[in-house]
């Protein structure tokens, strides 16, 4: 049986869910790597490699298919540029994704976190989602979203999420890290 410390962990270091995904890492022994950009504001800096411009770029994608894909449209397109390359080089590296937010109706996950979601989806990457609303767990299975309750399982895996992270949304990524690491 492999242990935590055979697993890789990656996020983008911001507050909420990202940052707990990241302390859970750190208490199991998970091996974590924050992905940023020079002026980037992180809430947790561990491990942290700084893309360059041109690194980003490599995750680059017209913010009009994103704004398509996502059925909404996007503010501040430089900044939130980069925050979507950030997130392309997290799913890039991770076989596996864990969201935490909400589920909307059009099956999409709202905000950001919605676009690594979109991402997983595309990369065919197993993705979980701990939905906000419903304070359930659920994987995109078939096309579709099923109530899951999810393990990690790939040596390399992922974690997004909300700022706004719930109480429930805490303890489900607590329980994510516990399920698949005791």
């Amino acid at each position: 049986m492999k242990k935590a410390s055979d697993f890789s962990f990656f996020s983008g270091g911001l507050k909420g869910a990202e940052k707990t995904f990241g302390e859970n890492a750190e208490k199991y022994g998970v091996n974590e790597t924050t992905l940023s950009f020079q002026g980037h504001e992180l809430d947790r800096d561990k491990n942290v490699l700084l893309l360059s411009d041109t690194e980003l770029k490599l995750g680059d994608i017209s913010m009009e298919i994103v704004s398509k894909r996502m059925g909404r449209r996007y503010a501040q397109t430089d900044k939130i540029r980069k925050v979507f390359q950030i997130i392309f080089h997290m799913v890039n590296k991770g076989l596996q994704v864990f969201a935490v937010g909400w589920i909307q109706e059009d099956k999409t996950v709202k905000g950001g976190t919605g676009w690594g979601v979109e991402l997983a989806k595309f990369f065919n990457r197993p993705v979980s989602v701990f939905d906000q609303t419903t304070n359930t767990w659920y994987s995109w299975i078939g096309n579709e979203w099923k109530e899951d309750l999810p393990v990690i399982c790939h040596d390399t895996f992922c974690g997004t999420g909300t700022r706004d992270l719930s109480d429930e949304g805490k303890k489900a990524i607590e329980d994510l890290f516990s399920r698949s690491f005791q």
